[in-house]
């Protein structure tokens, strides 16, 4: 029954996150007045629809997955496609403004950032508190620690960290810094940032283990004014909720940029990782279920928001060329980008198999 519920999980988990993100298409394809033929949850076979005043509403067979078809989407190849013969050319989506077009592409990406802080907002209320926090001005150096050593000082302010790997931070909040290395192992050298007298200088540290937090450590102490739990409610937790989203869409930029530095690439998951990973969090319960979505849809919208032809952050970028140079490039570069692009996505996804894989004998 545990596999079962899990695979439930897993389900709902992918199927909420992209039908959300496609939603955030359709929304913004009928707010200009663009034809959608068809909005479906998942891929495959009809398992039902119904149809609305002119779109049919449908649930597919395959539920990782979904589509809008528009008219006049011809960058993506549907199963469901869509005849513009007797549509004129204002209801296609060639045929609107560009700056239209523009929205429409980035509105799945939008809408997997807003279930992000609807998802982080309801979990803060649920809280009943948020920790607020001041900047992370250093009140305290630890005697004959690697920050002693290396020369950190009382009243230093950390503005932003580097390590090894290529991850860069950059904490505007003292628990923006203590979240993110409590969850990162910090094993190697740091190049810490921090804001002295009006000047910034950066000090390497070699952070030391610490066997009763079981993570790398400076040797810094920070004030215990410096956070501050202010009571929630449902007209604040909105606000805290987006602050959060923020601090979390940082980190994972942060990340994202290691690895395109070719750098901690044996972090990624594919579908066989995030399984295990949302059986993991269902075991400690509902909350960290839902947090897991949301980090999980914060994921989905950046790597949409990356600059390759098969993502809607490519798409965009071609379409700022053309209004750039004033005309389309030609379908000869189109097609290498896109091919190019599809390599690309092809050794990826390899490489995150391979990951999941190696982690699944290895365990």
């Amino acid at each position: 029954m545990t596999v079962i519920r899990n695979i439930l999980l897993f389900v709902i988990l992918l199927s909420t996150i992209v039908s959300l993100h496609e939603l955030g298409h359709l929304i913004a394809a009928k707010i200009f007045n663009v034809y959608c033929k068809e909005y479906s949850i998942g891929m495959g076979p009809k398992i039902c629809s119904f149809k609305g005043k002119e779109t049919e509403y449908s649930l597919r067979a395959l539920p990782l997955g979904g589509f809008v078809a528009m008219a006049g989407d011809t960058d993506n190849s549907l199963e469901t496609q869509v005849d513009t013969t007797d549509l004129p050319p204002e209801r296609t989506l060639t045929g609107i403004a560009k700056w239209k077009r523009v929205i429409i592409m980035m509105a799945g990406i939008f809408m997997n950032i807003m279930l992000a802080i609807v998802i982080y907002s309801l979990v803060i209320l649920g809280n009943g508190a948020y920790a607020n926090s001041t900047k992370p001005v250093v009140t305290q150096i630890v005697a004959d620690s690697p920050a002693e050593k290396a020369g950190l000082k009382v009243d230093d302010v950390v503005v932003g960290i580097g390590f090894d790997n290529g991850l860069k931070i950059k904490p505007s909040t003292y628990l923006e810094l203590t979240n993110f290395l409590s969850a990162y192992d910090g094993n190697g050298s740091w190049t810490v940032s921090v804001e002295r007298n009006g000047e910034i200088i950066d000090i390497k540290v070699e952070p030391a283990y610490n066997e009763e937090q079981e993570r790398y450590m400076m040797g810094v102490g920070f004030s215990d004014k410096a956070i501050e739990y202010v009571e929630t409610n449902i007209f604040n937790c909105w606000k805290y909720g987006f602050e959060y989203t923020i601090f979390i869409v940082k980190v994972i930029w942060s990340s994202f940029i290691s690895l395109f530095q070719g750098k901690n690439l044996d972090s990624l998951s594919g579908p066989v990782g995030i399984y295990t990973t949302v059986s993991q969090s269902a075991d400690l319960g509902f909350s960290n279920y839902m947090q897991l979505m949301a980090i999980i849809s914060v994921n989905v919208g950046i790597v949409n928001a990356l600059p390759l032809p098969i993502f809607d952050g490519g798409r965009v970028l071609l379409l700022l060329i053309e209004m750039i140079i004033g005309k389309p490039l030609s379908e000869k570069t189109q097609n290498l980008v896109m091919n190019i692009s599809m390599g690309l996505l092809l050794i990826l996804f390899v490489f995150v198999m391979y990951n999941d894989i190696s982690r699944l004998i290895g365990g």
